[in-house]
Protein backbone atom coordinates (compact mmCIF):
# COMPACT_ATOMS: atom_id res chain seq x y z
CA UNK A 1 0.00 0.00 0.00
CA UNK A 2 1.31 3.43 -0.93
CA UNK A 3 1.06 5.94 1.93
CA UNK A 4 2.44 9.39 2.69
CA UNK A 5 5.58 9.94 4.73
CA UNK A 6 3.60 11.53 7.58
CA UNK A 7 1.00 8.75 7.68
CA UNK A 8 3.63 6.03 7.92
CA UNK A 9 5.64 8.05 10.45
CA UNK A 10 2.63 8.24 12.78
CA UNK A 11 1.65 4.61 12.21
CA UNK A 12 5.14 3.38 13.10
CA UNK A 13 5.32 5.60 16.17
CA UNK A 14 2.19 3.83 17.47
CA UNK A 15 3.19 0.35 16.28
CA UNK A 16 3.54 -1.66 19.54
CA UNK A 17 6.87 -3.42 18.82
CA UNK A 18 8.49 -0.01 18.24
CA UNK A 19 6.43 2.07 20.68
CA UNK A 20 7.08 -0.09 23.76
CA UNK A 21 10.81 -0.27 23.03
CA UNK A 22 10.92 3.53 22.63
CA UNK A 23 11.93 3.37 18.95
CA UNK A 24 10.67 6.45 17.13
CA UNK A 25 10.72 7.52 13.51
CA UNK A 26 11.86 11.12 13.69
CA UNK A 27 11.28 11.79 10.00
CA UNK A 28 10.89 10.08 6.66
CA UNK A 29 12.86 11.98 4.03
CA UNK A 30 10.93 13.39 1.08
CA UNK A 31 9.77 10.71 -1.35
CA UNK A 32 10.82 7.92 1.07
CA UNK A 33 14.49 8.35 0.12
CA UNK A 34 15.52 7.93 3.76
CA UNK A 35 14.49 7.85 7.40
CA UNK A 36 15.87 9.21 10.68
CA UNK A 37 15.28 7.02 13.74
CA UNK A 38 15.80 7.57 17.47
CA UNK A 39 15.99 4.92 20.19
CA UNK A 40 15.28 6.56 23.55
CA UNK A 41 16.68 4.98 26.68
CA UNK A 42 13.93 4.18 29.17
CA UNK A 43 12.86 1.82 31.91
CA UNK A 44 11.33 -0.42 29.21
CA UNK A 45 14.56 -1.01 27.24
CA UNK A 46 17.35 -0.64 29.78
CA UNK A 47 19.41 -3.71 30.65
CA UNK A 48 21.04 -4.59 33.99
CA UNK A 49 24.12 -2.42 33.36
CA UNK A 50 22.09 0.68 32.54
CA UNK A 51 22.56 0.72 28.77
CA UNK A 52 19.98 0.15 26.03
CA UNK A 53 19.17 -3.54 25.62
CA UNK A 54 20.87 -5.01 22.55
CA UNK A 55 17.62 -6.56 21.36
CA UNK A 56 16.05 -3.11 21.21
CA UNK A 57 18.89 -1.83 19.03
CA UNK A 58 18.61 -4.87 16.79
CA UNK A 59 14.80 -4.55 16.52
CA UNK A 60 15.06 -0.85 15.68
CA UNK A 61 17.01 -1.58 12.51
CA UNK A 62 14.73 -4.34 11.26
CA UNK A 63 12.01 -2.69 9.16
CA UNK A 64 13.49 0.36 7.51
CA UNK A 65 15.29 -0.83 4.38
CA UNK A 66 12.25 -2.96 3.54
CA UNK A 67 9.81 -0.09 4.13
CA UNK A 68 11.81 2.37 2.07
CA UNK A 69 12.34 -0.01 -0.87
CA UNK A 70 8.68 -1.02 -0.73
CA UNK A 71 7.41 2.55 -0.93
CA UNK A 72 9.94 3.61 -3.59
CA UNK A 73 9.34 0.61 -5.85
CA UNK A 74 5.55 0.76 -5.57
CA UNK A 75 5.76 4.36 -6.75
CA UNK A 76 7.73 3.05 -9.77
CA UNK A 77 4.79 0.76 -10.61
CA UNK A 78 6.17 -2.48 -9.19
CA UNK A 79 4.00 -5.06 -7.50
CA UNK A 80 6.50 -6.47 -5.01
CA UNK A 81 7.05 -8.42 -1.83
CA UNK A 82 9.79 -6.98 0.42
CA UNK A 83 11.20 -8.30 3.67
CA UNK A 84 14.38 -8.46 5.72
CA UNK A 85 16.02 -11.76 4.77
CA UNK A 86 18.85 -11.66 7.33
CA UNK A 87 20.67 -9.33 9.65
CA UNK A 88 23.78 -9.28 11.78
CA UNK A 89 24.84 -6.85 14.45
CA UNK A 90 28.16 -5.95 16.01
CA UNK A 91 27.92 -4.19 19.39
CA UNK A 92 30.89 -1.86 19.79
CA UNK A 93 30.08 0.01 23.02
CA UNK A 94 27.13 0.30 25.39
CA UNK A 95 24.38 2.71 24.41
CA UNK A 96 24.12 4.76 27.59
CA UNK A 97 22.18 7.64 25.97
CA UNK A 98 19.60 7.89 23.23
CA UNK A 99 20.79 6.29 19.98
CA UNK A 100 20.27 7.48 16.43
CA UNK A 101 20.61 6.20 12.90
CA UNK A 102 19.71 7.23 9.39
CA UNK A 103 18.94 4.99 6.44
CA UNK A 104 19.23 6.46 2.94
CA UNK A 105 18.33 4.89 -0.41
CA UNK A 106 20.50 6.44 -3.12
CA UNK A 107 19.71 6.61 -6.83
CA UNK A 108 22.36 3.92 -7.45
CA UNK A 109 20.78 1.59 -4.88
CA UNK A 110 17.30 2.07 -6.32
CA UNK A 111 18.45 1.71 -9.93
CA UNK A 112 20.35 -1.50 -9.10
CA UNK A 113 17.23 -2.95 -7.49
CA UNK A 114 15.02 -1.95 -10.44
CA UNK A 115 17.42 -3.38 -13.00
CA UNK A 116 17.79 -6.65 -11.10
CA UNK A 117 14.04 -6.99 -10.54
CA UNK A 118 13.36 -6.44 -14.24
CA UNK A 119 16.04 -8.96 -15.20
CA UNK A 120 15.90 -11.68 -12.53
CA UNK A 121 12.58 -11.11 -10.77
CA UNK A 122 14.21 -10.85 -7.34
CA UNK A 123 16.80 -8.68 -5.65
CA UNK A 124 18.81 -9.60 -2.54
CA UNK A 125 21.46 -7.32 -1.11
CA UNK A 126 22.91 -6.43 2.30
CA UNK A 127 23.31 -2.83 3.40
CA UNK A 128 25.23 -1.43 6.39
CA UNK A 129 23.92 0.78 9.18
CA UNK A 130 25.65 2.63 12.01
CA UNK A 131 23.88 3.28 15.30
CA UNK A 132 25.36 6.30 17.10
CA UNK A 133 24.95 7.81 20.54
CA UNK A 134 24.19 11.44 21.32
CA UNK A 135 27.92 12.31 20.91
CA UNK A 136 28.09 10.74 17.45
CA UNK A 137 30.11 7.72 18.62
CA UNK A 138 29.23 4.44 16.89
CA UNK A 139 27.73 1.99 19.40
CA UNK A 140 26.73 -0.74 16.94
CA UNK A 141 26.99 -1.64 13.27
CA UNK A 142 24.35 -3.67 11.49
CA UNK A 143 24.13 -5.43 8.13
CA UNK A 144 20.56 -5.83 6.87
CA UNK A 145 19.94 -8.08 3.89
CA UNK A 146 16.81 -7.04 2.04
CA UNK A 147 14.85 -9.44 -0.17
CA UNK A 148 12.62 -8.03 -2.91
CA UNK A 149 10.48 -10.19 -5.22
CA UNK A 150 8.86 -8.77 -8.35
CA UNK A 151 5.38 -10.31 -8.25
CA UNK A 152 4.93 -9.61 -11.96
CA UNK A 153 7.65 -12.23 -12.56
CA UNK A 154 5.71 -15.21 -11.30
CA UNK A 155 4.92 -15.17 -7.58
CA UNK A 156 1.28 -14.91 -6.63
CA UNK A 157 -0.44 -14.97 -3.28
CA UNK A 158 0.94 -14.46 0.22
CA UNK A 159 4.16 -16.48 -0.08
CA UNK A 160 7.26 -14.33 0.54
CA UNK A 161 10.02 -16.57 -0.86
Amino acid sequence: MIVSEKTLEWALCLYPPLFFQRIRVKKFHSGFRGVDVKISKSLFNKNYNGSIFGGTIYAATDPFYAILFDQLLQRQGFKIRVWLKSASIQYLKPGRSALYFTVVITDDMLNEAIETLNTNGKFIKAYPMEIKDINGEVCATVMNEVYIRNLHKGEYGPVAY
